[in-house]
């Protein structure tokens, strides 16, 4: 265009430098203080602590534990979610856009709180044995443990079903991307329909697939609060959590940290690597456009149909379970409660613990939104429309807390505040921060966490819009503040909407972060109440279904939403 202003980069300059310094301090400072209280022995750099953690059989155990509830949860992830995403995408079917919603629905619930109410289902005195025993299949002195021996299968299936949906979000957005043009071909050469895509298109979607299996692999490996649930002990996750009390005598649970940080960097970097060298998702469309879905008739679609409904059916197991318990009075060795009630949701709004803490996470995660939305926009337009040099490392970092696990940083942020540390005042700073407050660790810990679901909604929407309108409007003079609130804000309002909602809901239910850092009662968040009314006597775990369910009404409303925003795109969030 002729006459037009080249742009000046001193703002995007300035925005660079100052998200650099907010992953300086907030992600690498805590992270680097977490190893060097590993690494350093009154000042002096040893390996003793992490040798001896890889020594230790009982935190070898725990290591090997988590290694397989992350390895067997995203297996039976995958044999989930890659033949419905299969099929969802090839195939034309009665209800389809109800049954592939309906497969979100593991989403709105914390695996944790489901976990509460699998238990009552599958346990030894829940549900299902109780109506075998009807049936005259099971005796209950020698009930079927359906959770399986240390209830680890138990885990594996409650794990299993909350990550599986982050897999088929994965595949189908990479399915829906891929050009339909090299499947015409390879039928052009005569290869058929159906094994052309497996010989084509399936492969050229691995990069998808891979994505959602790290994601899944990294949430499972450290998954804190379905073992807590399950009062299993010997896993990684919970060895760390109980290791807080030791925190000022002992250096073994940073050195655990460690060794969890090191395993699940690596698997990220290499799974980056192989991402980033094989992903032809976005190698754009053909002219043709996209093959039509092909409908289904007879045999075929009852299988369909039967499969998608089992799944579904399955997934809503935990969710039918803790929706019961928050109604019941009493639930003992019965297929249903023994009466029901509303009683738990009243007093679940109106109990000391849980509506100081409904509040609190409003808080918490209104002020981590606010925060993201002001960092993602922020990085995402440095990324997609400047040419600032380091721009790369700086989208690395926005996605990189999807590799560190919530309990890393949340050891790294009690590292960093502790007494005599330089940044001590983020919990006390009278009379702005109470003393000993998690406040401001919380609402950065929620914000660094969500960070990538803003970051890529957000960058989804530059890439959607043509740069000449900002570049025309900056011709007419207008400020870069003024072009994004009046004309580029507008156009990608709706990937923000879609960005922020998920960012604030998965930040109000957030469970490792919440459990580690809040430690009094006036500061707890909704997973920390959840957490302890389970464990209370009385009607304690009903208190804490009620919960549970409020929550998972409020999250339900957020997804649907998100995902009425950004349909298959909305898989993109989850990407590494």
């Amino acid at each position: 265009m002729t006459g037009m202003k080249k742009p000046t980069y001193n703002g995007a300059n300035l925005l660079f430098a100052l998200a650099m310094a907010f992953f300086a301090v907030f992600f690498l400072f805590p992270v680097a203080r977490t190893v060097s209280e590993a690494f350093f022995v009154n000042g002096r750099f040893s390996l003793r602590y992490v040798m001896d953690v890889l020594q230790d059989a009982t935190y070898l155990e725990g290591l090997a534990n988590a290694f397989r509830l992350g390895f067997w949860s995203t297996v039976v992830a995958v044999g989930i979610a890659l033949p419905l995403a299969i099929l969802a995408d090839r195939f034309e079917f009665p209800a389809k856009r109800l049954l592939t919603t309906l497969l979100l629905v593991p989403l709105v619930l914390p695996p944790f709180v489901g976990a509460i109410g699998i238990k009552q289902i599958l346990g030894q005195s829940g549900a299902l044995n109780s109506l075998l025993s009807l049936l005259g299949l099971v005796n209950l002195d020698q009930p079927v443990d359906w959770l399986g021996q240390g209830r680890f299968p138990g885990m594996v299936l409650m794990t299993a079903l909350h990550l599986y949906p982050i897999i088929y979000l994965n595949v189908s957005a990479a399915l829906a991307n891929l050009d339909p043009a090299l499947e015409e071909a390879a039928e052009n050469l005569g290869c058929p329909p159906g094994r052309g895509f497996f010989l084509v298109t399936l492969p050229m979607a691995l990069p998808g697939l891979f994505a959602g299996c790290t994601v899944a692999f990294i949430w499972g490996f450290t998954e804190l609060g379905v073992p807590l649930v399950f009062d299993f002990t010997r896993i990684t996750s919970v060895q760390i959590f109980d290791g807080i009390k030791d925190l000022g005598k002992s250096p073994f649970p940073y050195a655990l940290v460690v060794v969890v940080l090191a395993l699940t960097a690596t698997l990220f970097f290499v799974s980056k690597r192989l991402i980033d060298g094989r992903d032809l998702s976005s190698s754009g469309r053909a002219s043709t456009g996209r093959q039509a879905s092909r409908p289904l008739h007879g045999p075929a679609l009852r299988a369909c149909l039967a499969f998608f409904i089992c799944i579904t059916l399955l997934a809503l197991l935990p969710h039918a379970g803790i929706l019961l318990v928050a109604f019941s009075r009493d639930w003992y060795l019965g297929v249903l409660p023994n009466s029901l009630t509303l009683t738990h949701f009243q007093e679940a709004l109106g109990h000391p613990i849980t509506l100081p803490s409904i509040a609190n996470s409003l808080r918490y995660a209104g002020a981590a939104m606010v925060l993201n939305l002001l960092l993602g926009v922020s990085i995402a337009y440095i990324v997609v429309r400047t040419k600032v040099r380091g721009r790369e490392w700086l989208d690395v970092f926005s996605m990189l807390p999807l590799a560190v696990p919530g309990l890393v940083l949340a050891f790294g942020y009690l590292a960093m505040t502790r007494e005599g540390e330089p940044f001590r005042w983020l919990v006390d700073l009278p009379p702005l921060i109470p003393r000993e407050s998690p406040v401001l660790l919380l609402v950065i810990a929620y914000a660094v966490r969500r960070l990538p679901y803003i970051v890529r909604s957000a960058a989804a929407g530059f890439q959607q819009t043509s740069a000449s309108l900002e570049e025309a409007a900056a011709n007419l003079g207008a400020g870069p503040v003024t072009t994004f609130l009046r004309i580029t804000g507008p156009l990608i309002a709706a990937n923000l909407i879609a960005g922020a909602i998920l960012a604030f809901a998965f930040s109000m239910l957030e469970v490792s972060d919440s459990l580690i850092l809040a430690q009094e009662q006036r500061f707890f968040p909704i997973t920390k109440a959840i957490y302890i009314l389970f464990g209370s006597l009385g009607n304690g775990p009903f208190l804490a279904a009620a919960l549970g369910v409020w929550a998972m009404l409020f999250l339900a409303v957020a997804i649907i939403g998100a995902g009425f925003v950004m349909g298959k795109k909305m898989g993109a969030l989850f990407r590494i």
